[in-house]
């Protein structure tokens, strides 16, 4: 059932809707269990829309298994998905930062303070991201170690290859997750591909793995596939590999390698001379688990992220 949950008229005949798609199983007593499903803070992040496409069509096509409640929400900034923009237009903010918003404040503090009272006592909430345009990301759980021994039983039934705990920039105190877990919501932030794109692999890998939690829940008794065992990292174990030059970044491996210590990830070109830059090589062994797509770079951009001595 789709129904509203924030609506606000806006300047120039413009109206703000944030809508839920709620799949319930049947004879709802009040008792089941309930699952968030949360995509789409940031416009120009579509694997979720997948993601959630694909949860409500196994749903829809295999409704006697479901012993539950899947809440859906997967457009939770609609007006930076109309302009494929990570910020809400005009006022250009950052929406998982004004969380847990405020029934007084702005239009967007109050949809914010909407969407937390509507998701505040699920048994578990899933907030799906990607990458930006520049870096593509393998399937991974991200969660603050001040939620971690709560969350990381959660996590390592979601079919990621990766867990990274303590991964502060996208769990800071403002965003969604973190307003959510501090009102005993567990919530985890899935990351997965590349912004502004849909990789299919990605999301029914990550789509098995919410049946299999959604199993483990007692909200799902149909079939599942087992689940990968992600490998477990905290901030201390992972390696970032930054331009020091502008130019053109090319890559010699393939996203998820696995490399030696000083195996070469790639170079940085000046294409007015044609000179190598510089030489990119890893300072750890271990798994390139982020690797940048867009091939200009600037001094400081990311290149790769390594979870080292996997």
């Amino acid at each position: 059932m789709v129904s509203k949950v924030y609506s606000a008229e806006l300047p120039v005949g413009e109206h703000l809707v944030i809508y839920k798609n709620r799949i319930a199983c049947e004879n709802v007593s009040g008792r089941e269990g309930r699952i968030a499903l949360v995509s789409g803070i940031h416009g120009d992040e579509l694997e979720g829309q997948y993601v959630c496409c694909e949860i409500m069509r196994r749903l829809k096509a295999n409704p006697e298994y479901l012993r539950g409640i899947v809440d859906i929400y997967p457009q939770l900034n609609p007006l930076g998905i109309d302009v494929a923009s990570r910020y809400i237009p005009r006022p250009e903010m950052d929406m998982n930062r004004i969380f847990p918003g405020s029934p007084s404040g702005t239009v967007m503090e109050r949809a914010a303070a909407a969407v937390i009272d509507d998701i505040a006592g699920a048994d578990v909430c899933l907030d799906v991201h990607a990458s930006d345009m520049q870096v593509r990301e393998i399937p991974q759980v991200r969660i603050s170690s001040e939620f971690g021994q709560r969350l990381l039983p959660f996590a390592k039934l979601l079919n990621t290859d990766m867990v990274w705990l303590n991964a502060s920039a996208t769990v800071h105190e403002a965003t969604l997750a973190h307003s959510l877990n501090m009102l005993g919501v567990p919530t985890l932030v899935v990351e997965m591909g590349l912004g502004m794109r849909i990789n299919r692999e990605y999301g029914n890998q990550v789509v098995d793995g919410i049946f299999y939690l959604m199993h483990e829940m007692g909200l799902w008794t149909g079939p599942v596939i087992p689940v990968r065992e992600p490998v477990i990292s905290t901030d201390g174990e992972v390696e970032f590999l930054r331009a020091e030059h502008a130019g053109i970044f090319l890559p010699d491996i393939v996203h998820q390698h696995y490399v030696k210590r000083q195996e070469k990830i790639g170079e940085i070109v000046d294409v007015l001379t044609g000179t190598v830059k510089q030489e990119i090589r890893a300072g750890r062994a271990g798994m390139v688990f982020t690797l940048r797509e867009y091939p200009f770079v600037y001094e400081g951009a990311l290149l790769a992220r390594i979870l080292a001595e996997v």
